[in-house]
């Protein structure tokens, strides 16, 4: 457990990283918006739904691939040893549900950084 709960520190790390350069480079379309009147809860929204959706589906990603490992052990092994891994509705649920909260709360941060640009800022050093 303590593996697999440092696995996914240091896989959150790199999410951070990851959707921080990623909402940085898009800090001229955001103070863009927010020079046309977007709120910073607006931008925060936007944002934590972008994280939230790349979380589902990075989930069901991993569950796919879950399920095609246990297929290739029920063809690997004999039926005896293969019946006992398994997944089922609620394990596939939770997984699906941990990923979507741990890239919420990865997405913090980044949504925070890109939620202060400063519109006018932005807007001097694009035109």
């Amino acid at each position: 457990m303590l593996v697999s709960a440092s696995f996914l520190l240091i896989v959150l790390v790199n999410v951070i990283g990851l959707m921080l350069a990623r909402f940085m480079r898009r800090a001229p379309e955001i103070g863009i918006r927010r020079a046309l009147g977007a709120s910073r809860a607006a931008i925060y929204r936007q944002f934590l739904i972008e994280g939230a959706t790349m979380g589902f589906v990075g989930g069901l990603v991993g569950v796919a691939l879950t399920l095609l490992g246990l297929w290739g052990v029920g063809r690997l092994f004999e039926p005896k040893i293969a019946r006992l891994v398994h997944a089922d509705a609620s394990l596939i649920a939770l997984t699906v549900l941990l990923a979507v909260a741990a890239t919420v709360v990865s997405a913090l941060y980044p949504t925070w950084r890109a939620a202060q640009t400063q519109p006018a800022w932005q807007i001097k050093i694009n035109h």
